[in-house]
Order: structure tokens, then sequence, then C-alpha cells
């Protein structure tokens, strides 16, 4: 696990359910007038509750589970540092979207820069684990999971974005074009896209028609 050390504050990256039970219990401007006024313990319940989805959409960008858990560390090292200018017409979760997919596309352009175009085998970050499921279940969950993501390192930047953000987030259109910048028409376009290239891809494992 990572943990980030801000001043007196640590915070740690942790498994699904690890969350503090205060962070549901305080509306997100609540929350971000308390780190206004100073107050780290605030900024944890703001961390426990979006580090999950924002440490899933940069895994889902980059395709690397420790280079993830680096960028979302950086995301919110960043968003700390940048609190005080948050509009207050800006929705929380959209500002640190907004980070996130800065702090991922930065990562992608230098690692074509100096790498070039490599594959990313890496496991997923998260997984929806069932219990009662069978090793035999597991392992083909995790195989699909493993075909997804390569699918998705093969996306360009832009549908890659636009696909992880509207149909693995479920965020909306208006959400995801603040996020990015683009504008809505763009976006329909370039999920039509990768919606269809995610299905040729994907669709000879599961059995249905490229």
């Amino acid at each position: 696990m990572k943990r980030l050390a801000m001043g007196t504050m640590s915070l740690e990256l942790g498994p699904p359910g690890a969350q503090h039970a205060g962070a549901l219990m305080n509306s997100t401007e609540e929350l971000v007038a308390r780190v206004r006024a100073g107050d780290e313990e605030a900024f944890r319940l703001i961390f426990d509750r979006y580090s999950r989805p924002v440490l899933s959409f940069i895994f889902d960008m980059v395709g690397d589970r420790a280079l993830a858990e680096d960028l979302a560390q950086e995301t919110f090292v960043r968003a700390f540092r940048g609190l005080s200018g948050l509009r207050e017409e800006t929705k929380l979760s959209t500002w640190l979207f907004a980070i996130a997919k800065n702090c991922a596309r930065e990562q992608l352009r230098s690692r074509r820069r100096n790498e070039g175009n490599v594959e990313i085998d890496a496991e997923p970050a998260f997984e929806l684990r069932d219990q009662g499921r069978t090793p035999s279940g597991a392992l083909l969950d995790k195989e699909l999971s493993g075909v997804i993501q390569r699918a998705l390192q093969k996306l360009d930047e832009d549908k890659r974005t636009v696909f992880t953000l509207k149909v693995l987030q479920q965020r909306s259109y208006e959400e995801i074009a603040e996020i990015t910048g683009f504008s809505v028409g763009k976006l329909k376009t370039d999920l039509h896209r990768a919606r269809a290239e995610m299905r040729k891809r994907i669709g000879p494992y599961l059995g249905g028609e490229q």
C-alpha cells in the first residue's frame, strides 16, 4: 500500500472498504470549507471518499498499478495545494478527475517520448469480488479483466479518456466535458468509436461477433 505524507497528515491508498466512516457524514461543501480553514482531517475525509475512484480511473488510463498509485498520490498533493483556488460552482469530484487526467496524460506523453509504445500487461488495480465465486470463476474474471485492460491501452488517449470516464466511471457528458475541455459532440463521437474498437477487440474473447 502507498502512504502519502503531507505535513502532519499521513494518507494511505488502501483496499476497497477502508474508508473512514466519517467521510459519508459530511457534505463536500463542508469538507472543502474545513480544509480551507486549515482542518487537515477534513482533507483526509475527502481523500477517503475519492481516492478509490480516482485511482481506478488513473489505472485505466496508464495500465500500470504501481504507477497509478504514484499518480493518484500526485493528484491529491496537487489538490491539497490548490484547493483554495477551487471555484464554488465547480464540483469537487469533477475537479479531482481533471487533476487526475492531467497527471495521467503527462505521464503517458513522457512515457511515449522516453520509451515509445510499450505493451502493458499489469493486473487491474481493483476488481469487484463475489465471495461465492469458485476458483475457476475467479480466474475467468481475472482473465477478462486483463483482456479489457489490454484493449483499453490500445485506444488512443482521447478515446480511452472518454470511455473510462463515461463507461467505467459513469460520469455525465457535462462532467466529462468539464474534466477534459472537449465539446460534448467530440465526446459522443469518441465514445462511439471507442465502443466499436472495444467490441472488436473483446468480442472474440466473449464469443461474440467482430
